[in-house]
């Protein structure tokens, strides 16, 4: 048993968490150079939370150029226990309206340009993403959202895309044809470096707009975003709130905390130790058990 620290990643139009008590800036660095901005840790309600804006405040770097290793070995350095991510999104269902809350289950991704792992040469790992995200986080964020007054729909397939352009109607309606609900530029490779970083992974999708699939004398159009996006924070605001009321006092162990038993196949005896130096916050569990 140990506390809960919520690593918070706060997506378009949430940039400040004002809600934290004792709040504290903390610039970290990592072996993968420098997360999205600084990182705001404090309380809500006793529990503790860490937020980072994904595209650092100001909305001043792009889907495709984030650097997401960084962004997630970060928040493991500063305590984070889970992540919850929160994403605009857009809506490829006619039942998922904007300003709508959708609880992400499952993801395609169709990014190109992201270094997507932080293994590779010296140290290979492989994890399962069967199921990407974490069942008790997702549905304790699910179920503070619905208190905080938004309308949530749970289990939906997030098609992440490289951006920074929209789908083509094209696009949309093969995304559809393939069973996706949403679709958004973020949320891949952030949740499978947050697995192999040994941190539970949940994903709170902000309908903002419908794709373009629906007419075909309609698109997607950024004011129109933008206005969706103001109300949406506020709601998520609220939602974290509800939800540091909700979690336990004492966080019970997650299967999801030891994933790397079993997805390191590299032997001790042929890791790269420079790579290994790089990894010393994401496996910092599995070296603190073997320095060697």
């Amino acid at each position: 048993m140990s506390e809960y620290c919520i690593g918070v990643i706060g997506g378009s139009g949430l940039y400040e968490l004002s809600e934290l008590e004792g709040a504290e800036s903390v610039e970290v660095d990592t072996p993968w150079g420098a997360p999205s901005d600084e990182i705001r840790t404090g309380r809500i309600g006793g529990q503790r939370f860490a937020f980072l804006p994904r595209h650092g405040r100001g909305h001043r770097k792009a889907p495709g150029h984030l650097n997401y290793r960084a962004n997630i070995d970060a928040l493991k350095r500063v305590g984070a226990t889970d992540i919850l991510a929160i994403s605009a999104v857009g809506s490829l269902r006619e039942e998922l309206a904007p300003g709508d809350f959708v609880a992400v289950d499952q993801f395609i991704d169709r990014t190109r340009e992201r270094a997507s792992s932080f293994f590779g040469d010296g140290v290979v790992a492989h994890v399962s993403m069967a199921d990407p995200v974490c069942a008790r986080l997702s549905d304790l964020a699910a179920r503070a959202a619905e208190h905080a007054g938004a309308k949530v729909h749970r289990g939906a397939t997030y098609l992440a895309m490289e951006g920074p352009q929209f789908s083509s109607r094209a696009e949309s309606r093969l995304y559809r044809s393939w069973g996706c609900d949403v679709i958004g530029m973020t949320a891949m490779p952030e949740a499978r470096l947050a697995r192999e970083a040994e941190l539970p992974y949940a994903l709170i999708a902000m309908v903002t707009d419908y794709d373009c699939w629906r007419h075909d004398d309609t698109q997607v159009e950024v004011a129109d975003v933008l206005a969706i996006l103001k109300m949406n924070a506020a709601t998520a605001a609220r939602m974290l709130v509800d939800l540091a009321a909700a979690l336990p006092r004492q966080r019970a162990a997650s299967p999801l905390d030891t994933v790397l038993d079993f997805a390191i196949v590299t032997p001790p005896e042929k890791r790269d130790p420079q790579a290994m130096a790089k990894l010393d916050a994401v496996c910092r569990r599995m070296l603190q058990a073997d320095p060697g």
